[in-house]
Order: structure tokens, then sequence, then C-alpha cells
């Protein structure tokens, strides 16, 4: 299966420019969210380098957000860049849970390669990746069971629709 960041924009604006006003854009060097503006009427989520994964992961930020933080600049939110130390890691990997097991069930939906990002090339230790992975796996199965949120659900059903996938189930998420 082939997989273009063209198809995943044209399918998120489709879902919901008229509904949320939000279009995902391709960038440059480093994604952003920005909400709408004086200039432009309209917010975007703008990933990276034209990577499909980097849409992904932009994209299931924008699903854990409320409606007062899609108003604000990359959602309000804390971001602490690569170089972390232990304790400042496993802060950035427990607000991480909820959007990679977003990002992880929007990728089985498109039939896309998801692993987890665990964003420390730099750091002074090494993050247990298994770990990480394991408990963004236990948040996916909590989310099956749960119900999807909604749009999380809608561009799941399009991601599916579009490249053909089954239902989703837990059986479709391993740790490796």
């Amino acid at each position: 299966m082939h997989h273009q960041y063209q198809d995943l924009i044209q399918i998120f604006n489709q879902t919901f420019f008229e509904s949320y006003n939000t279009r995902l854009e391709l960038g440059g060097d480093e994604p952003i969210y920005l909400p709408a503006s004086d200039d432009i009427d309209h917010h975007r989520i703008i990933f990276a380098r034209g990577f499909y994964a980097s849409a992904l992961h932009e994209i299931a930020h924008w699903c854990v957000a409320g409606p007062k933080r899609r108003l604000l600049e990359d959602f309000g939110y804390w971001y602490e860049p690569d170089g972390r130390t232990e304790q400042v890691q496993a802060e950035f990997e427990k607000v991480e849970i909820r959007p990679q097991a977003y990002e992880w069930i929007l990728a089985t939906s498109a039939g896309f390669p998801f692993t987890v990002s665990c964003d420390n090339l730099n750091g002074n230790f090494e993050p247990d990746r298994l770990v990480f992975m394991q408990k963004v796996k236990d948040e996916v199965e909590q989310i099956l069971r749960d119900g999807l949120p909604v749009r999380v659900a809608q561009l799941s059903n399009a991601l599916r629709d579009h490249y053909q996938i089954s239902e989703l189930s837990s059986e479709q998420f391993i740790v490796r």
C-alpha cells in the first residue's frame, strides 16, 4: 500500500474543514498548529517535510485538544525539546500517551506502520521504547473499549474507507 501525504491532506480537509474550519497543510522543518487569525480565516495543522507520520502525529494532537486549546498556537501545549533528562522524559511520555494512542489508531486505520516516538535522541539516557509503546497500547485498548472520540472516529472511518481497511480490533495493535 502506498501512502502519500497528499491523500491524507485531502481526506482530512474533506472530513473537517466545514465542521471545524481546520485544514491540514504541508510545512517545512517543524510542525505547528496555528489557529485562525486576522490574516488567515481558518485553523491550520502544519506538518513537517511531507512525512505522512508527521501529519498523523499532528492530527492526533489536534484530536486531543479541546475547543479552547484549538484557539491557541500549538494548542498551548508544553514541549521540552530533544535532550531531556530522565525525569523530564518521563513527564513528556506521560502527556504523549493519549496523542500517540490516537496516532496509532489513525495509522492502523490507514494501513500505515506505527512506532512510538520517544523523541529524545540527544538525551543523557536511552528511553525504553518498548515500555512506552506498551503504555500507548494499553491506552489504545481502553479507547477501543470505551469507543473512539468523535473526531478520531470520523477520521478513522474516512481513512479505513479510502484504504479499504476492515474494522479496528485490539489484535491489530502489537508491541514490537
